[in-house]
């Protein structure tokens, strides 16, 4: 991940930019974006959590043509609410790429991939061990569409894989999330 990391850093900045500059108007999007919502995951485990998410997007707008359409996003989940199986809890850290197919005016599809880590808590069915850290590696896809102005909603759905959690057996929550963003010096 640091590697993808330092070569994205490297093509931004040592790649060289033509000359002509693209007038401000149509500059598609903005470079910080931020948002909150609610998470509804399926835990793997024994039924279902909610939670709040939170997370901020930076994009590498008007850099190098090389990387139109990609940024890195940084997103924390903490799946605490509704649940069927007492003491059950996630909580999720996470940053990554995304790639955001800015083809629409109002409505952008995107991908991401994330990396980070993970914190469960759960029942204690084997004595002393009701808790767990892990790395976690969660692919996703989602779409985004202009309400007003800067304001946009978001639906957005993660698989996660958190490898080797008990007896070699990886924990696969999946979920979705709904979300409002706001997107900062936008231009459209």
């Amino acid at each position: 991940m640091k590697l993808i990391l330092a070569v994205l850093f490297f093509m931004a900045t040592a790649v060289p930019v033509f000359p002509q500059a693209s007038p401000t108007a149509i500059r598609n999007g903005s470079r910080f974006v931020a948002g909150a919502g609610v998470s509804y995951f399926q835990t793997d485990w024994n039924g279902r959590l909610v939670g709040p998410t939170a997370w901020v997007d930076w994009n590498f707008y008007n850099s190098s043509p090389l990387l139109k359409g990609f940024g890195l996003e940084l997103e924390v989940r903490d799946l605490n609410y509704a649940r069927v199986v007492r003491k059950m809890r996630m909580d999720t850290a996470e940053g990554g790429l995304i790639y955001t197919w800015r083809r629409y005016r109002r409505f952008n599809p995107y991908g991401k991939f994330l990396a980070g880590f993970g914190s469960i808590d759960f029942p204690n069915y084997l004595p002393s061990y009701s808790h767990d850290t892990r790395a976690v590696y969660a692919p996703g896809f989602g779409a985004e569409y202009r309400v007003l102005g800067s304001v946009w909603v978001r639906g957005d759905y993660e698989y996660q894989f958190w490898p080797d959690f008990i007896h070699n057996h990886a924990l696969n929550p999946y979920g979705i999330t709904a979300s409002a963003s706001y997107h900062f010096g936008h231009v459209y």
